[in-house]
């Protein structure tokens, strides 16, 4: 069992910079992927960017070139660092982990970028 929680989100203003957490109270060693969704009032959930077991990231279109995705594997930690932010970043955010039978969210992070 993995239980996550991110940390991090708040309030900016556009063009400025946040970095997002995600701790995990038990390994990741065994995660295939860890990853960062988001979803906006009214919208579907979607991908902002995950990461492999082996290192691979992968991006939503909207993000690539301004956010980028790592892990602290020793310790349990995923952080999602976040520049030039607008205000269509605005959404709840939410950290995922993928193993081989079971996937586990966070309770999510709101994130707003006032204009």
């Amino acid at each position: 069992q993995v239980q996550l929680v991110e940390s991090g989100g708040g309030l900016v203003q556009a063009g400025g910079s946040l970095r997002l957490s995600c701790a995990a109270s038990g390994s990741l060693f065994s995660m295939l992927a860890m990853g960062w969704y988001r979803q906006a009032p009214g919208k579907q959930r979607e991908l902002v960017a995950s990461i492999t077991r082996g290192g691979s990231t992968t991006y939503g279109d909207s993000v690539k070139g301004r956010f980028t995705i790592s892990r602290d594997t020793p310790k349990n930690t995923v952080h999602l660092q976040m520049n030039s932010l607008k205000p269509e970043d605005t959404a709840v955010y939410y950290c995922k982990a993928t193993g081989t039978i079971n996937t586990y969210w966070g309770p999510g992070t709101q994130v707003t970028v006032s204009s």
